[in-house]
């Protein structure tokens, strides 16, 4: 009788932790408000878009002389990871100076990375302050463009968000944990 009760005990936490497995460990959720942006073909895109979707975003801008080549680079060589692997995700990588990031210029800075744009967004459309705000409060990541400078300081994150939710980040500069980071799209894409 307890033996039963103890393989029983078993079975329903191997069920359990079968199921937990699935989901992000240690997530982040942090919920991103609605927002609507210019992407590259300088049509609106935005979170309706991205509705019920899992989505890699960044913040890049295109006269950045230091991380941005590099780390559009990595979203890059994630996109053919993911696209090898068959899994439905999506790229976002949001422009850090909107007043030299026009729409022709994020197809262009896309363009040098042999971006495919079936599922990987530029955007652009907004305010320096907008953009400033809108990464802090849903990304908790900061950007700021000093006065009279054409360099914008920003973070390197990668963000990996599923509908909607911010669930975790990661190293978009260096050591990018691509295998991680496809694990997880995995996870929350079954």
């Amino acid at each position: 009788m307890m033996r039963t009760r103890i393989l029983g005990v078993l079975a329903i936490l191997l069920v359990i932790t079968g199921c937990t497995g699935a989901k992000i460990r240690d997530p982040l959720n942090w919920k991103t408000e609605s927002f609507q942006y210019i992407n590259q073909e300088g049509k609106p895109f935005g979170s309706k878009d991205l509705k019920g979707k899992v989505w890699i975003a960044s913040f890049i801008f295109t006269s950045c002389t230091t991380v941005c080549p590099p780390m559009t680079a990595n979203v890059a060589r994630l996109q053919k990871m993911t696209a090898e692997k068959n899994l439905d995700v999506e790229f976002v990588s949001f422009s850090v100076d909107p007043t030299v990031d026009t729409p022709e210029a994020m197809r262009s800075f896309g363009d040098k990375f042999a971006a495919d744009y079936s599922n990987w967004n530029f955007l652009t459309g907004y305010t320096q302050q907008e953009i400033e705000a809108f990464a802090k409060k849903n990304f908790k990541s900061f950007i700021k463009k000093p006065e009279g400078e054409d360099q914008v300081i920003h973070q390197t994150s990668f963000f990996l968000v599923s509908d909607g939710v911010v669930m975790k980040k990661y190293s978009g500069l260096e050591n990018t944990p691509y295998e991680e980071i496809l694990r997880d799209i995995e996870r929350l894409t079954q």
